[in-house]
């Protein structure tokens, strides 16, 4: 996986690389050569370039892994307070906890707009029942709300529905 010392590192080259091109293209500009705003354009994009991976270089990039987690989807996120994902249907009560907690580290972003009364951030577990042939209904399985506020607050609850995994379907042998 890239870390931010390898975006630096790439950072680094595209730097040198940007100051090559703006010099082809003083070069260009003063030697008027057919190709002089090409060169413009090309250094505007390495300009370009150079930024975003001096961006990267900043931020982590790494996710956190919480043991008995399972694979989860996204499935809606309305960017602020809510959020949805979608699990197997054959999650144990203890993986969906394992699963909400690694949802909601993962989730957490500076740039969540939290609302005046709530600056909690939602993330609710659902899966799909089929209880008839060609019918899908969704099932939601459990919740988890964290700050929206401080990524280290421990104020984080958890809410598994166990009613709700007693109509999931039982495994076949």
């Amino acid at each position: 996986m890239l870390t931010t010392a390898n975006f630096l590192q790439y950072t680094q080259w595209s730097g040198i690389a940007t100051l090559v091109f703006a010099a082809l293209t003083v070069l260009g500009l003063i030697f008027k050569w057919g190709i002089r705003f090409r060169l413009v354009g090309t250094t505007g994009f390495m300009l370009v370039l150079t930024g975003g991976l001096f961006a990267l270089s900043l931020v982590p990039l790494s996710r956190t892994v919480i043991p008995g987690a399972v694979r989860f989807t996204l499935v809606y996120d309305n960017g602020a307070t809510h959020a949805v994902i979608a699990t197997s249907p054959d999650i144990t009560p203890s993986a969906l906890e394992a699963t909400l907690r690694q949802a909601a580290s993962n989730l957490y972003s500076y740039g969540r707009l939290g609302s005046k009364t709530d600056n909690q951030l939602t993330i609710r577990a659902r899966t799909l029942i089929h209880p008839e042939p060609g019918v899908s209904v969704p099932l939601y399985l459990g919740q988890i709300k964290r700050s929206l506020v401080s990524r280290e607050n421990a104020e984080i609850t958890v809410e598994i529905y166990p009613e709700k995994f007693a109509q999931l379907p039982k495994p076949t042998a």
